[in-house]
């Protein structure tokens, strides 16, 4: 089944997006997504073809998103910030049909202009929150794909080498949206207003935000770059209930010294996640601000589910315990597992990891075991409780901003 036909129906008037300012609601995102689908389809794509993404946090990237997914086609998220030379090696390996460019995109999408970027023929260009010809379109239903066919490819160096893309299908957004839902103690159920400033190319923005945050009726307001005072404003006038970000936000607010508890006092659940947050650090914003930032632990190969610290009573520092449905190992170098304290790598296992990478137009295999196992290069210890914590990596990593360089 399309990963776009498990998004339950919400009330049509509630928010969906936030961006600027501007709200739309879940009547008005399903309208525009079923005329994007539509146009897409008008326009001679079938499903498989790889359609590339090159915006911002904002609606047209959420709009493109869901109707490239429901024409079954194949999204390609890129960063709308990536110098040229490598947006074009990108485009190169993915050899998308489309693209749909935002107006955060148009910088980089000047810049290719003159260039053979081979298969890519049809640009759908935004003015301003608007794709004119996509708008016009006449709506078309959703498309139904197997379960194995790919929904998205998102550029990744997670556990080897340089950035790829990492085929994710739907049946792996599906499982891990399942996993997601039913971690303990998290109420979902409810209504919520997300904070959202980590980039909606990234997996966790992606998976976490959109898909999570739509399929339950959140309310998602959108930023791209977001200081420590203005979110401070949006937390307020929002009442904002959820954050999510990378360990640099949260570390920008604690060098900012004016900010208080008030603060932040509706926000019922934080969330730290791409990289690692200094214990030292949780401890001064749970003890200044109050906030009791849990951790999370994924890859873009395990639609950034593997381990979470929301719902538990996981100490600082730690990540949690595996999520519903993922197996989780500690092995040494021989593969065996390493008893409880000591280091070994992490080896994932479950319904939400990735086949594998695109190459030349086909899925081919990554670092696995011969029973399964998901080789994530990541070393960890777990402690009596079975609790996690990521400290260090098998092969040399520079992390910057919850990215993999």
């Amino acid at each position: 089944m399309n990963l776009a036909e498990r998004f339950k129906a919400q009330p049509a008037d509630r928010p969906a997006l936030v961006v600027h300012g501007r709200a739309t609601s879940y009547g008005t995102l399903s309208e525009r997504v079923n005329r994007w689908r539509g146009g897409l389809i008008a326009a001679g794509l079938e499903p498989g073809d790889r359609v590339a993404v090159l915006a911002g946090n904002n609606e047209v990237f959420v709009v493109s998103y869901l109707a490239i997914l429901g024409a079954g086609l194949v999204a390609v998220p890129l960063n709308p910030q990536c110098p040229a030379p490598e947006l074009r090696r990108q485009l190169a390996q993915v050899t998308p049909r489309a693209i749909v460019v935002g107006e955060t995109g148009q910088v980089a999408w000047a810049a290719l202009q003159g260039e053979d970027l081979g298969s890519l023929a049809l640009p759908f260009v935004a003015d301003g929150s608007v794709v004119p010809e996509l708008d016009r379109a006449t709506p078309a239903p959703v498309v139904s794909v197997p379960d194995d066919h790919p929904a998205v490819l998102l550029f990744t160096s997670g556990t080897s080498g340089p950035s790829k893309p990492a085929v994710l299908t739907h049946g792996n957004f599906w499982a891990s949206m399942l996993s997601l839902s039913q971690m303990p103690d998290v109420d979902l159920s409810k209504h919520h207003l997300v904070l959202a400033v980590i980039p909606l190319f990234h997996i966790f923005g992606l998976n976490v935000i959109i898909n999570l945050g739509l399929m339950v009726g959140a309310t998602l307001v959108l930023e791209d770059h977001v200081a420590p005072r203005r979110t401070v404003e949006l937390i307020g006038s929002h009442r904002i209930t959820m954050m999510l970000g990378p360990p640099n936000m949260w570390a920008a607010f604690g060098r900012d010294p004016t900010l208080v508890r008030t603060d932040f006092a509706t926000v019922e659940i934080a969330v730290s996640g791409a990289a690692k947050l200094e214990p030292k650090m949780w401890l001064d914003l749970n003890d200044r601000l109050g906030l009791d930032i849990r951790e999370g632990y994924g890859l873009t190969e395990t639609c950034a589910t593997v381990a979470s610290a929301a719902g538990v009573d996981s100490p600082p520092g730690s990540v949690g315990v595996p999520m519903p449905g993922v197996d989780v190992r500690l092995l040494d170098n021989g593969g065996n597992d390493v008893l409880i304290g000591d280091p070994g790598e992490v080896h994932v296992r479950g319904p939400m990891v990735s086949p594998g990478y695109w190459e030349d137009g086909q899925i081919v295999s990554h670092s696995r075991t011969s029973d399964g196992w998901l080789q994530t290069g990541d070393l960890a210890v777990v402690d009596d409780n079975g609790h996690l914590s990521i400290i260090d990596r098998l092969k040399d990593l520079i992390i910057v901003s919850g990215f993999n360089v």
